[in-house]
């Protein structure tokens, strides 16, 4: 079972409304209230955007005329689902930059978990993943999709691989309690797009216009290259300047993506 940790440090943001439409989850939207900050009310907004806990999820709802669909994590069926299934192994490109190989899987810290699917990808592959999110909105999606896939058979084994902590990426690798992580992976959100999430891109748009884009990612770097025992891998668009203009030792560069390795020590 995932173990969700909540950490101090976190920016304040503006935090959408958390609307309730279950009678019989009223404590778990207290929960949230409490974790991350959210306020509730009672009914949609007839626009901009809210979280929503109905029967079945927790998602993140765009309001208004033309608004696109919600956004939830779905680690069972969906992308993630034909991924686990299709998506080539240890021969992705993710797979490749953090090192797997034969005989080596190692731990990984995903210090930029967004919507955890590309922690979902490594720990799929048999990797011990940290996760940290900073962002309310997106730390609360995941733990929702984090519980839900720890119910279902076939991913139940590999979301116990995944743990999430809810904080600064920056206070938490400064100060890491835990066993050094192997690879430290970083993917910042970029102002014109997020590689991590399967969203459409009017989704995509709705989603870090809430999120917002990490301003400060070059802060990353140093501290992740202290904490990490052998590299720290860097997701990026694949024509986008160097995390904080520094130059990795390689880089593996994919149709619309690179993957820069900065070895650590």
């Amino acid at each position: 079972m995932s173990l969700i940790l909540a950490a101090e440090h976190v920016p304040a943001i503006m935090l959408p409304p958390l609307v309730c439409l279950s009678s019989e989850r009223t404590a778990e939207a207290a929960l949230l209230m409490s974790r991350y900050g959210f306020t509730q009310q009672a009914e949609l907004p007839a626009s901009g955007h809210a979280l929503v806990l109905d029967a079945d999820k927790l998602a993140l709802f765009s309001l208004g005329k033309g608004a696109p669909g919600p956004v939830w994590v779905d680690f069972v069926a969906g992308a993630a689902g034909w991924r686990r299934k299709h998506g080539g192994g240890r021969g992705q490109g993710v797979a490749k930059a953090c090192g797997l190989k034969s005989g080596a899987t190692p731990r990984v810290l995903d210090a930029t978990a967004g919507l955890g699917r590309d922690s979902f990808v490594l720990a799929s592959l048999g990797c011990a993943v940290e996760m940290i999110e900073r962002s309310p909105i997106a730390a609360a999606l995941l733990a929702d999709g984090l519980q839900r896939a720890a119910a279902d058979a076939d991913v139940a084994a590999i979301v116990a691989r995944m743990r999430l902590h809810h904080g600064s990426a920056v206070a938490l690798l400064t100060a890491w309690l835990g066993e050094r992580p192997d690879v430290i992976y970083l993917d910042p959100m970029f102002p014109e797009t997020r590689q991590k999430s399967a969203l459409s891109k009017k989704e995509m748009q709705a989603f870090q216009a809430v999120v917002g884009a990490d301003a400060d990612a070059d802060g990353l770097l140093a501290p992740a290259l202290a904490l990490a025992k052998d590299k720290v891998v860097v997701k990026r668009p694949r024509h986008a300047p160097n995390l904080a203009g520094a130059k990795p030792a390689y880089s593996l560069e994919g149709d619309s993506v690179r993957f820069d390795c900065y070895l650590a020590g």
